[in-house]
Order: C-alpha cells, then structure tokens, then sequence
C-alpha cells in the first residue's frame, strides 16, 4: 500500500533529480552557446530513472508532463516562492 509519506518522497526526490537536471542542462547552455529545451530536461530526468521507478500520475497527465512543469517552475522560480504571499 502506498501512503501520502511514499509520494512525498517520490515527489521529492523527482524534483532533485529536475533540479539536478536543470542546472547541468543550463550550466552546458552558457558555456557552449547552445540553447536547450525543457523536452531536453525532461530527456535527462528520464535516463537518470532507475528501471521500474514509478509514474506518479494523475489521469492523462504523464510523467514526463510532470518532470516539464518541475522543470519550468525550477527554472522560473516560482518552484522556490512562498505560497503565503
């Protein structure tokens, strides 16, 4: 049985594996003048999964869908503003 905790975590450890993803796919941008996508990101999160990790989805909403919005978020911040404003 999965409980709230186990999708937390899995939630958690999705956005690292987004962070991680996003500064070494940003950090590769400025210093090769190449410009990346968030499906690029989304790429990197995917490999990085070990075999068998779970979807985590809602409905039609994958989680490569997921991983994009994280990315998205990560990347405009908003992933890291406070909702009490």
């Amino acid at each position: 049985m999965t409980t709230g905790s186990d999708y937390e975590a899995l939630a958690l450890d999705l956005i690292a594996r987004t962070e991680r993803a996003v500064e070494a796919i940003a950090g590769a941008s400025v210093e090769t003048g190449v410009h990346f996508t968030f499906t690029d990101i989304v790429d990197a999160v995917e490999r990085g999964l070990p075999a068998g990790y779970p979807e985590a989805t809602r409905g039609t909403t994958s989680r490569r869908d997921v991983i994009e919005q994280m990315a998205r978020d990560i990347f405009g911040g908003e992933m890291y503003e406070d909702g009490d404003a």
